[in-house]
């Protein structure tokens, strides 16, 4: 069994995250597959920890057994010791995930361990990711890498899915099914 590969995007509150739980949930339904949360935030202040903890109460009341593995950086060594055919691995965020590459002086090689782990994948995976080429070029040079190297995780994973969603509104459009 291949691995169905999804990428799912939008801005922030555009209902991304509750359209990759859907789609995950349906996975388990019907095939029965066990369902991880790769969860890529870290809580740097009280915003985020509530940000965190609705992510978190909205997975419990779905009375589902989630995996919860929490990784700000090594997402391709994570994938590759999580995944297999009877697993479906839901990624939120990538750009997070992103950010946090930067901060950390790491993300070539992260972002090549994390394509190389995605090609190999034997289960389903669901990526996260905020869509932030729709905007203005920002001033500061690491907003302009942050958005540059988002639209080129965004171009590369695009190429690898099988299917790509942008969620505007909690409205979805299939860029490809």
């Amino acid at each position: 069994m291949s691995a169905k590969l999804s990428l799912i995007l939008g801005g922030a509150r555009s209902g991304k995250s509750r359209i990759a739980e859907q789609r995950a949930l349906e996975s388990h339904q019907s095939s029965g597959l066990e369902l991880v949360y790769l969860a890529t935030g870290t809580a740097g202040d009280a915003e985020m920890q509530a940000r965190i903890d609705r992510h978190v109460a909205d997975r419990e009341s779905q009375n589902v057994n989630w995996v919860l593995v929490e990784e700000p950086l090594e997402l391709g060594r994570v994938i590759a010791e999580q995944n297999n055919e009877n697993r479906c691995i839901l990624v939120d965020c990538l750009t997070l995930w992103l950010s946090n590459c930067l901060h950390h002086n790491c993300w070539p090689e992260q972002k090549k361990e994390f394509i190389s782990a995605l090609k190999q994948a034997e289960g389903d995976v669901i990526l996260v990711s905020n869509e932030t080429g729709l905007g203005v070029v920002p001033m500061g040079e690491l907003s302009r890498t942050f958005v540059d190297e988002s639209g080129f995780l965004h171009q590369e994973l695009a190429q690898i899915c099988d299917r790509v969603t942008l969620v505007v509104a909690g409205l979805t459009t299939e860029l490809r099914e």
